[in-house]
């Protein structure tokens, strides 16, 4: 089951249909007009329209397959006593003092620029279940510890 947004169940809706609706029927033409020009056992265009073909499929299959196995979040049933998923949370770093705030999203709907991260990085896991108050110690991939105070939650 995929957690989503219900922004970004509707984006993954659009570009399966611009793939279908625009993409597909564009390599089609690109298929045929490679067959036209003649042998098809030395047509390197034909191959690589072909080619481009599977690998339009495969994502056209891919994202129905990731529609089909959403679930989109109920913000109005989120609780905001303790950080979970869709929540914005406030964090002081313990050793920089500096503030930050990350919003907690679904892994598809992820931009570090714009404060999104994935719920499954290691500093959301180690975030998830806290209260304000509590504090947050995060063991990175790398093998850092960082120490984060959850000073706010919001939606």
């Amino acid at each position: 089951m995929n957690y989503v947004t219900k922004e970004g169940l509707e984006k993954m809706k659009a570009e399966l249909e611009l793939l279908e609706s625009i993409e597909r029927p564009k390599i089609t033409q690109q298929i045929a007009e490679a067959r036209d020009k003649g042998d098809l056992s030395e047509n390197a265009e034909y191959d690589a329209a072909k080619e481009a073909q599977g690998l339009l499929e495969m994502k056209i299959s891919k994202i129905k397959d990731t529609i089909a196995n959403s679930k989109v979040i109920d913000e109005s049933q989120l609780d905001t006593s303790k950080v979970s998923i869709l929540c914005t949370v406030r964090l002081k770093n313990n050793a920089t003092k500096q503030e930050q705030k990350f919003t907690l999203v679904p892994d598809n709907e992820s931009d570090i620029k714009a404060g999104k991260i994935s719920v499954n990085t290691p500093i959301a896991k180690g975030l998830l279940g806290k209260a304000v108050g509590e504090t947050a110690e995060i063991v990175l991939p790398n093998g850092n510890k960082l120490s984060f105070e959850v000073l706010e939650i919001s939606l």
